[in-house]
């Protein structure tokens, strides 16, 4: 539930870091856009020092609460890494590096229909068999003209 909330509140004050830095005023004058400062409600010194300030202390909060997540759910999930989880002992090294045979279907053997119940009959599609060689078409016998 802790976690839940904190979540929550890290999700709010990502979105407000977000919203000050997308409105402080560029100070590089990249790409030649200035700013306006004709017509805003506060000087242009102040705006700037309570945008950067409020931008530092919510970076501050995102990172502290990032921080506190981070250690809670590590603790959550137990001290195994994903590799001591695997359980490695219990594989058979035989069966690991031994090839897989290739099924592939006796000539002339049926194919059932595809909405047959037989599942059996119909061979695994195989990567390493190529495919077979077409036949190539005869040609029409040509008969002299009479």
């Amino acid at each position: 539930m802790l976690i839940g909330i904190l979540l929550a509140i890290n999700i709010i004050v990502c979105i407000a870091l977000i919203g000050f830095v997308l409105l402080q005023r560029s100070e590089g004058g990249a790409l030649g856009m200035g700013g306006g400062g004709a017509g805003s409600f506060m000087t242009a010194r102040g705006a700037g020092d309570f945008m950067t300030r409020m931008t530092w202390i919510l970076f501050s909060v995102f990172l502290v609460i990032s921080l506190v997540l981070t250690v809670l759910t590590g603790r959550i999930g137990g001290a195994d890494s994903v590799v001591d989880k695997l359980k490695i002992d219990n594989l058979d090294t035989k069966t690991l590096s031994a090839p897989a045979a290739p099924t592939v279907p006796a000539p002339g053997s049926a194919v059932p229909a595809p909405g047959s119940t037989a599942p059996s009959a119909v061979p695994a599609p195989q990567l390493s068999v190529p495919a077979p060689a077409a036949p190539a078409p005869a040609a029409p016998a040509q008969t002299p003209a009479q």
